[in-house]
């Protein structure tokens, strides 16, 4: 398996001294996902639970719909590409996968056309009833997020991604250099289970939240997206136009609420 983590020799400056010490630093390598003989994108991220990240992404991206399209996930002897097998007779739109995607660490998949174009692939929109979630709730769950990223705290250098049910309870998470990274592999440990959409889920990000992150949120149907910095205009867009619920700035027991207010109880 390959590590998350290396230590590097540094020089460390402090007030008028300075020492040489060594520093953990999180890992940021290069990951090529595989759809059978095609090669559908290139991603960095840290190492590590890299089958989910490949199915994750192409359930995001709105290649796959269910788990049992998937015949076999397998990886490279170096572990620097995933081969997603799919299933005998699998109805998947092969012409989407003539687009080459080059993905940094930052930006998700970049170059989205339209918030249109998420209708064509079969994003869809949100049961406006469910979740009910307490603000209380809301609250809690920087300090539950941060108490369970093992990673960064050796680190710094990662972002989490959790999802909790309404009640605040947290069900999995995951941790990568990049935000989208950590996203698709925390759905796909739920879609490989044939367990979304996630209607009556919370997924909360550790930064911000982009157009991708909201897009990949609400291809697993997860109606509450959770961050702890601040959303770009065309999040916010997104999320209104397909009825989501999206909180920024939540810490020091504050939140703000760009859409989807009536989820939240009293409200």
């Amino acid at each position: 398996m390959r590590r998350n983590t290396i230590t590097v020799p540094i020089r460390r400056v402090a007030g008028g001294s300075v020492s040489a010490e060594q520093d953990l630093l999180a890992v940021e390598e290069p990951l090529q996902i595989r759809v059978g003989e095609r090669n559908v994108a290139i991603t960095m991220r840290t190492p590590g639970h890299d089958e989910e990240l490949a199915a994750g992404f192409l359930f995001t991206e709105g290649i796959l719909q269910r788990a049992d399209q998937i015949a076999a996930i397998s990886t490279g002897p170096q572990r620097n590409f995933v081969t997603v097998t799919l299933a005998d007779g699998a109805d998947v739109d092969l012409e989407r996968l003539d687009r080459h995607f080059y993905l940094s660490s930052s930006c998700g998949v970049c170059g989205k056309a339209s918030i249109e174009a998420l209708e064509t692939i079969g994003c869809p929109f949100l049961p406006r009833d469910r979740p009910s979630v307490d603000p209380a709730a809301i609250h809690r769950l920087p300090e539950i997020l941060r108490a369970r990223q093992m990673v960064f705290d050796r680190t710094g250098g990662l972002h989490a991604a959790a999802l909790f049910d309404s009640s605040g309870q947290l069900l999995d998470l995951r941790e990568d250099v990049g935000r989208h990274n950590a996203v698709d592999k925390l759905i796909a440990s739920f879609f490989l289970k044939s367990a979304v959409p996630l209607n009556d889920h919370l997924l909360m990000v550790s930064g911000r939240t982009s157009f991708e992150l909201v897009q990949k949120a609400l291809m697993a149907g997860i109606a509450v997206l959770v961050a702890v910095g601040a959303p770009s205009s065309l999040a916010v867009e997104l999320a209104l136009r397909f009825g989501m619920t999206l909180l920024g700035f939540v810490r020091e027991h504050r939140f703000n609420v760009y859409s989807g207010e009536w989820r939240l109880q009293p409200f």
